[in-house]
């Protein structure tokens, strides 16, 4: 087991009802700005329970943050920010919502380009930028419970990460009623999302840190044993409760310590949303099947776990059963309706492995990767398989 040291400050608030909590997590004088999306907490519920929760609070609202938080839309709100001297922020959504706040929170007090905040990055220390919590209405991304986000830029066609010790939520609110109004088109998305985290700090090299990896397993069965349920017409509150946490769960920084990770999938599938907007659940289900059969010498004792302790798989060599791994999963993100193949959402896919390729090379990505094997021309070979 690799030496690692864990800290998590965030609080989490879990269960039905516990939305009312809010109000004795933000001090009584803070200037709070609430930041959601497109209003959908409007219709659930959500907005009117944070009202009542906050009604003696001192509260402004920005709303319209997008899928795939866009830079320029948070500019706006930094202006909000910096007019109405806002000093907490409440973010209410999914994890775009939540990673919106998180660069709000290090871009706001920042001296000079907002856009330096993510492309150098910085990163805020504990103790430093604009405090925050949030009240989770999208499982799927876990940010609600770790210090990373992810941002935009339409005008660049980039889409880059970056994070700090200092960007945790104070406190984080889920509510599992809250998935009883979720289109189940995001519900998919978010069990492939929360499944292929778990994958990129799993699916690497053989490692002896057995509970992490018992832990990762775990996450993956229970998200195929809840997704039955979470895709029928009616509500289950449990398979809810068990998909929220798991999502949490996925990328809250437990199941990473002591073991090697990857990320390559993020990093190639960002690049498809970049180009195309593809919801990012879908590119990750477009890359990492590819990814493991191009990779697969390397991950084969790794995949081939996978599918005896995942998926019951017991007989064949280690090599058969790591393809019928990797065939599993691709039958998983099928049983969704969620496609494996970047032709499947696009036409113009010809020249997608040579963009990524180049990106790379222009961003000097010259190995990512568990151990920064894969190189441009390698995910050039992925992409390009994944087409």
């Amino acid at each position: 087991m690799i030496n690692f040291e864990f800290k998590n400050p965030t609080k989490i608030i879990f269960g039905k009802g516990e939305i009312a909590k809010i109000s004795r997590e933000i001090p009584q004088d803070a200037r709070i700005l609430l930041v959601y999306g497109g209003g959908s907490i409007k219709q659930n519920g959500v907005y009117d329970q944070i009202q009542e929760a906050l009604k003696a609070h001192t509260v402004y609202e920005f709303a319209g943050v997008t899928a795939n938080p866009e830079y320029e839309t948070l500019r706006n709100a930094i202006a909000v920010i910096k007019e109405k001297d806002v000093t907490y922020l409440l973010a209410v959504g999914g994890g775009s919502v939540i990673d919106g706040v998180k660069f709000l929170s290090a871009a706001a007090g920042y001296e000079g380009d907002p856009w330096d905040v993510v492309k150098k990055p910085v990163r805020p220390q504990e103790g430093e930028g604009i405090p925050f919590g949030t009240v989770l209405t999208l499982p799927a991304t876990g940010s609600e419970m770790n210090s990373g986000y992810v941002i935009s830029r339409k005008e660049t066609n980039e889409k880059l990460g970056a994070g700090g010790p200092g960007l945790f939520p104070q406190f984080s609110v889920l509510d599992p009623e809250v998935v009883r109004s979720i289109p189940k088109r995001q519900i998919a998305n978010g069990i492939v999302d929360a499944y292929t985290h778990v994958l990129e700090q799993y699916m690497t090299e053989p490692s002896s840190a057995d509970l992490q990896e018992r832990f990762a397993e775990n996450i993956l069965i229970s998200l195929q044993q809840h997704a039955t349920k979470l895709m029928e017409p009616e509500f289950d509150y449990g398979a809810a409760a068990n998909f929220m946490w798991c999502c949490t769960m996925a990328l809250n920084g437990l199941i990473q310590k002591g073991v090697v990770t990857d990320w390559a999938v993020h990093a190639m599938g960002h690049e498809l949303t970049a180009y195309y907007g593809i919801d990012h659940a879908r590119t990750l289900a477009i890359i990492a099947p590819a990814h493991y059969r191009y990779n697969l010498e390397t991950k084969k004792e790794k995949l081939a776990q996978y599918a005896e302790r995942v998926w019951g798989i017991a007989e064949g060599t280690q090599e058969e059963k790591a393809n019928k791994g990797i065939i599993k999963m691709e039958q998983f993100f099928h049983s969704l309706g969620i496609d494996t193949k970047l032709s499947d959402y696009v036409a113009d896919y010809q020249d997608t492995a040579t963009r990524v390729k180049n990106a790379f090379i222009n961003r000097n990505w010259m190995g990512i990767g568990e151990y920064k094997r894969i190189t441009p021309q390698d995910a050039y070979e992925i992409v390009l398989r994944s087409c």
